[in-house]
């Protein structure tokens, strides 16, 4: 078959530009549940390239510099759009939060730092009332009955409110969207996903959600506004709406400005984009696209100042002591396994929980388990001191150091008081555990990010607080000869192994190891306890991968979801051949050339919901042509009083029927389609899915085809360790061959 000159596959038009026949065809729009055709989308941008590099003048010089321009111009807009976002989002959680203890008595939309920004430190804040000061309730009893019915009504309220706008206005605002955004950057299409409804529901919805006290987070959702953003954004402009692989390498951007803005942390966000986001790895451009719109986001969070202490986030603090001591290292370890232990029994206690919601009467009622959820959440945490403020709140006490100039939270600092202190901070862990487990997976905006902190900060504390203890109780012990001979200075920094809990745990959880690191390490400022938390990063991702190789809470969700995304693990066989995983000619459905009519195809189009099919003669392998464009060639032909639906198909220009006889289809065939041999190694096979983005790699023995293997069938062979894959999936699970 003779391929036409390069030449030949442009034309001038009347006013002498340069048109390229394929980009004359209509864009075939991707339907929702499948995925993009990379290596088609990176043809049609160099072949976009070509034709602007083809333009002279004046014009020729302006058309790069205008595709730069839009680019930069999505990629800022979109950092400091998240950027405000965020800020104001902390604003709105804070005030809600707050609204459920008391309210300021000069002002209603005052939070409580607001209200109290006049009192010096130490002093009593008098403008800030509770609800039984400001309705001047007296007795002790009536006072404690209306703060628990305000506290629990209130937190029933913001739930529930935020489950019926979900529900009845962008059922994929629920979540954390982390799963989605990590599959949709993988190629998957999801379009209701971005919208610009999806993005207004979420972000009111985390704001009620987080505000209401149920054990979630607004970290991870924030990616998922921020991605919105970015597709809102790159909509504009044609160069993005018409190419999928471009809008995604900018949805790569936002995801590091989301992680910016959620933890005030601009360096991790480009890391967990790097970690997390396979696009990183694959184009640098996108990782300094991604760099420019988290320090964009970052200043303009910074600008904000939604906490009013000058600071990126509210936990944000700086050791006490820049020296720690090796014996030290034990019970950071420990803090370790316990993280990574505790982090696989929550993923499989909340994969437990998500399966029976969808079993039970609970799928059919999901803004009453909002609600009933709610309630129960909030009557426990009223009991338990530790657990009724803010989860972000109670972070930024457990990291704080013990200060006589500054207020003792709840008296953590009273060494008398220390076995009572341990017995509550386990208890809040234990609490949150199960609370944790069960409301991420509601119909609810909600990330796992700050309640996963919160537990490994409570344990972090707890075993700071034994350490210190029995350093006081055996100062003298040759485990303890290298802390200072004066008692009354520090040797053990509790506050700073709630630090070493909260990543211990965080990485047992999400199994993230080098951005988590970086975060952290923004996050508390001390450079010279980096090596601590990375031994308990790098202890908890251990243990945790030994009691179970899921990846991590995200990489199961995508499982259950049944998300085609491939994970960045390095698969190994046992000697095992492509041939073991290939789908043998036999179970294929082909097209077989000059045997097909037009009725014939439209009805395997009909009967088969897969990608494209192969064009055999014989068994001889011709090419690959996509459903999509078979549809729109056949389309002309199948009207009923149409005499063509019963002439012949021919996909190759060696034909034996007459051109009267005939319709020919030739050009339809893909011109690149990767072929191996049957025999490659299966490690291969899958390594080449994982760097290329393909969507099916044909099998030929001598130019007769074998066998097929698509993306489908790696993604089942890399989760089939997985007993619950595709148990959450909505709808019927499909080849993305």
């Amino acid at each position: 078959m003779t391929r036409p000159h390069p030449a030949e596959l442009f034309e001038l038009t009347e006013n002498g530009q340069l048109l390229s026949p394929t980009l004359q065809t209509p864009a075939l729009r991707y339907l929702d549940g499948s995925i993009i055709d990379w290596l088609q989308e990176e043809a049609n941008e160099r072949e976009r390239i070509n034709i602007r590099r083809a333009q002279h003048g004046v014009r020729g010089l302006l058309l790069p510099w205008f595709d730069a321009a839009r680019m930069w111009l999505v990629v800022i807009l979109t950092g400091f759009g998240i950027g405000l976002t965020g800020g104001w989002l902390d604003v709105l959680v804070k005030w809600l939060g707050d609204l459920r203890e008391g309210r300021c008595s000069y002002g209603f939309f005052y939070t409580q730092v607001t209200c109290c920004s006049s009192v010096k430190p130490g002093e009593a804040c008098t403008e800030w009332r509770t609800w039984s000061e400001f309705l001047g309730v007296g007795p002790v009893l009536a006072q404690s009955l209306l703060h628990s019915f305000v506290y629990v009504s209130l937190a029933v309220v913001f739930a529930g409110s935020a489950a019926v706008l979900v529900k009845s206005y962008a059922p994929y605002a629920f979540h954390t969207g982390i799963p989605e955004i990590k599959a949709i950057l993988g190629g998957y299409v999801l379009t209701a996903f971005l919208t610009p409804w999806t993005l207004f529901i979420k972000a009111i919805g985390l704001a009620l959600a987080v505000a209401s006290g149920l054990s979630l987070g607004k970290e991870g959702p924030l990616v998922h506004v921020a991605c919105c953003m970015a597709n809102i954004l790159s909509d504009f402009f044609k160069q993005f709406r018409n190419n999928e692989a471009q809008k995604r390498k900018l949805l790569a951007a936002a995801a590091a400005a989301g992680v910016s803005v959620a933890f005030g942390s601009p360096l991790g966000g480009v890391l967990f984009g790097l970690e997390e986001l396979a696009t990183f790895a694959n184009e640098s451009e996108v990782m300094w696209r991604g760099f420019v719109a988290s320090a964009v986001a970052a200043v303009s969070l910074q600008w904000v100042d939604p906490f009013g202490t000058s600071k990126l986030v509210l936990f944000q603090v700086t050791n006490g002591s820049d020296t720690w001591r090796a014996f030290e290292l034990i019970p950071w370890v420990t803090l370790g396994v316990i993280g990574g232990i505790l982090g696989s029994i929550l993923i499989k206690l909340n994969v437990e929980a998500a399966l029976y919601r969808r079993s039970s009467a609970l799928n059919d009622w999901p803004v009453l388990e909002v609600i009933g959820v709610s309630a129960i959440t909030a009557a426990i945490s009223y009991l338990v001191v530790f657990s009724r403020v803010q989860a972000s709140e109670l972070v930024a006490n457990l990291f704080q150091e013990c200060d006589p100039t500054k207020i003792d939270y709840h008296g953590l600092c009273n060494p008398t008081a220390m076995w009572e202190n341990v017995f509550l901070l386990v208890l809040t862990a234990a609490i949150k555990v199960l609370l944790t487990a069960w409301t991420f997976g509601m119909m609810i905006p909600a990330g796992i990010f700050l309640p996963t902190i919160a537990i490994g900060a409570c344990l972090g504390r707890a075993v700071g607080l034994l350490t210190q203890g029995l350093h006081r109780a055996y100062p003298k012990a040759w485990i303890f000869l290298s802390c200072p001979p004066d008692l009354s200075m520090r040797c053990v920094s509790p506050g700073f192994y709630a630090v070493i809990g909260a990543s211990a745990m965080l990485a047992g959880v999400t199994r993230m190891t080098i951005s988590l690191v970086v975060i952290l390490f923004e996050l508390t400022g001390a450079l010279s306890h980096v090596l601590p938390i990375m031994i308990s990063v790098m202890t908890a991702k251990w243990v945790g991968d030994a009691f179970g190789k899921d990846g991590g809470i995200y990489a199961v969700w995508i499982a259950m979801r049944g998300y085609p995304w491939l994970p960045p693990t390095n698969f190994r066989d046992n000697g095992e051949t492509g041939a073991q995983l290939m789908q043998p000619l036999e179970r294929l459905v082909v097209i077989e050339d000059e045997q097909e009519t037009v009725a014939d195809l439209d009805t395997l189009l009909n009967d088969h919901n897969f990608h494209g099919f192969p064009v055999v003669r014989r068994q001889e392998f011709l090419g690959f042509v996509t459903r999509d464009k078979l549809r729109i060639a056949l389309a002309p032909y199948l009207a009923e009083e149409n005499a063509d639906r019963l002439k012949r198909c021919v996909f190759s220009q060696r034909s034996s029927t007459s051109a009267e006889e005939q319709i020919d289809l030739s050009s339809l065939i893909e011109e690149a389609v990767l072929q191996l041999r049957p025999d490659v190694p299966k490690e291969l096979v899958v390594s080449m899915f994982q760097k290329f983005n393909l969507r099916r790699i044909i099998f030929t023995t001598r130019g007769k085809l074998t066998g097929m293997v698509t993306l489908s069938d790696v993604v089942s062979l890399l989760t089939c360790n997985f007993p619950h894959t595709a148990a959450l999936a909505p709808g019927e699970r499909r080849s993305w061959g």
